[in-house]
């Protein structure tokens, strides 16, 4: 509790803790804040930002404003569904490769080389392109994709924590090895594992924003990066077609990296180590 309270001073932490709760809050209250269906024409193609359509209508006649708000959601979902989903893959196969060793840790050194040798995106866009782009499997293919980077650091941490004082006290006091690993050993091995996953939160948004720029989005949902698609033949014309859904975006990966920057600085590993 009091490293959290350590880490709400931090001005990096409560910048980008204040977007991504603002996003949040829209992406909850999305159909209050923006009633109806965000794909459908309701104005004419590319009219300008006014108090009819705030961020103006795309070449389908969409409001860019509509869009904008539900994209949200579907931006959140992939963010802390594919970010948690490799974070738990990732925490526990980390944690058992470096605490059973073995041969089990030789196959999934393995695993982990095959992922770092195939481009993460071109993987991604091939089993989307293979199973489809319904957002839930797109979320499950990222976050299956991504899992080997945290495994990697868990693995190391576990490696480098497992002959502490503290644990071998837990091992002579009759505790058995799951909860010797998942109880001592894995909760003091968690900060890099955390700051790397804000930083797969903004890998996950800006996937899904790349599938959906190249067409291989869910179709039945709005996205930010469909209104870029629908923008880029229109930049001279149109630049808030371009400018809004890029400035959004960047803030929702800027305040990931601002939140990765804050657990690094206040949750160094060493520190919370108790022998």
């Amino acid at each position: 509790m009091k490293r959290l309270k350590q880490l709400f001073k931090d001005k990096f932490a409560i910048i980008g803790a204040s977007v991504l709760i603002l996003l949040f809050i829209v992406a909850i209250f999305a159909p209050i804040i923006s009633p109806g269906d965000p794909l459908h024409s309701i104005g004419s193609p590319i009219q300008k930002p006014s108090s009819d359509h705030f961020f103006g209508t795309d070449e389908m006649g969409r409001d860019v404003w509509d869009m904008i708000i539900w994209g949200s959601r579907v931006s959140m979902q992939f963010a802390f569904g594919a970010a948690g989903l490799s974070l738990i893959v990732g925490v526990i196969l980390g944690a058992l490769s470096g605490y059973i060793g073995g041969l089990f840790d030789d196959l999934l050194s393995r695993t982990f080389e095959i992922f770092y040798v195939v481009p993460v995106t071109f993987l991604i866009i091939l089993m989307v392109a293979i199973f489809g782009s319904n957002v839930s499997l797109m979320i499950a293919v990222v976050g299956l994709t991504i899992w080997p980077t945290n495994a990697r650091i868990m693995r190391a941490q576990v490696l480098t924590l497992k002959n502490r004082t503290f644990v071998q006290a837990a091992d002579v006091s009759g505790s058995g090895k799951l909860k010797i690993l998942f109880k001592h050993i894995v909760p003091n091995g968690m900060g890099p594992v955390l700051t790397n996953s804000m930083l797969q939160m903004a890998q996950a948004v800006l996937i899904e924003a790349s599938l959906s720029f190249l067409g291989l989005g869910d179709p039945s949902v709005a996205s930010w990066g469909k209104i870029l698609q629908s923008g880029q033949g229109h930049i001279s014309s149109a630049p808030w077609l371009v400018l809004i859904p890029g400035f959004v975006i960047a803030a929702m990966l800027l305040s990931f990296n601002l939140l990765s920057t804050a657990l690094e600085r206040n949750f160094d590993v060493k520190q919370q180590i108790h022998d």
